[in-house]
């Protein structure tokens, strides 16, 4: 039941995100034609981009939740990550665009803009973006969701990026009152190219979790051991001389493959007894974190966990 609701929870913020964006798209494509700004414009294509995203985000949020069938054996939880890797390059390829022809425009003399205008759309967006962002942020704290986690970060980005442009709006307007009028035009492509090479090192932060969690990689050291740790204290009963752990994470699931090289002291009856340890070990680490998905074997050969 508590699955059912988070699967739900998670759902209607991923909608709610995505209607906002549509809104978000239209409103920043209109302000973009009436101040012809290159900030604006370069806000309304990141817009489309998480318009576009969240429609694939809503489509894998309801993927993720499908059991492992014949053509997914593992489940389908490995397309978060590469959907998530997908999102970082093209906002990547964004970044890196907006500031290659911020830097042309700043060497062909500048480009002036609405500025005024662009005051009333910087304040709309700004609100509006972090209020979203921080409505999911908290809304999703509970959920064992990457998917909402990542569309928070894209609404922040969204959200300095638009304060970013109030900002400099304000200062290009302001210009325009003194004798430094001729500097304004100047202030839209140095703005892109700020807020370009600004905005670059959180999807490369979520491109490289992501990569790691597609490729199987190891969590850090740190995690690792406590996890392992926290296992350990499952197998109170069990007499075993080593346990080998080795963990992956693949979107909202963290699966562990653990071999018990058992001691001498170690014996059982029926088979029945190992499905027992192996119940036990699972629903304590289950409760711990209810996103451990566990394979468990037990050996007496060390060569067998290598």
């Amino acid at each position: 039941m508590d699955i059912g609701f988070h699967h739900l929870e998670e759902k209607r913020l991923l909608t709610l995100s995505f209607y906002i964006a549509g809104a978000f798209v239209v409103i920043a494509f209109g302000f973009a034609i009436l101040t012809s700004s290159g900030a604006i414009l370069f806000d309304a294509a990141y817009s489309l981009i998480a318009f576009v995203m969240s429609m694939l985000t809503l489509k894998v949020a309801n993927l993720v939740q499908r059991p492992d069938d014949d053509r997914f054996h593992f489940g389908y939880t490995a397309i978060e990550p590469t959907l998530n890797m997908f999102k970082s390059l093209i906002i990547i390829a964004t970044c890196v665009y907006a500031v290659a022809s911020s830097v042309k425009s700043l060497l062909a003399g500048g480009h002036a803009a609405e500025y005024g205008i662009g005051m009333v759309y910087g304040v709309v967006a700004t609100v509006g973006c972090f209020s979203i962002s921080l409505y999911m942020r908290v809304k999703g704290k509970h959920l064992l969701s990457d998917l909402v986690k990542v569309d928070s970060h894209t609404w922040m980005i969204d959200g300095v990026l638009s304060a970013s442009i109030l900002f400099a709006f304000i200062l290009a307007y302001a210009l325009e009152l003194t004798e430094y009028r001729t500097l304004s035009p100047y202030v839209d492509p140095v703005l892109l190219i700020i807020l370009g090479s600004a905005m670059l090192p959180v999807p490369f932060k979520i491109l490289r979790e992501s990569l790691n969690e597609v490729i199987n990689k190891a969590p850090p050291e740190a995690i690792s051991a406590v996890i392992e740790k926290k296992f350990k204290k499952t197998l109170a009963d069990v007499p075993y001389e080593h346990v080998e752990v080795r963990i992956s994470k693949r979107g909202r699931d963290v699966y562990l493959l653990v071999h018990i090289i058992v001691d001498d002291a170690f014996s059982i009856a029926t088979i029945s007894e190992l499905d027992e340890i192996r119940l036990k070990c699972e629903a304590e680490m289950r409760e711990w974190d209810p996103a451990i998905i566990m394979d468990i074997l037990f050996i007496k050969d060390p060569e067998l966990a290598e």
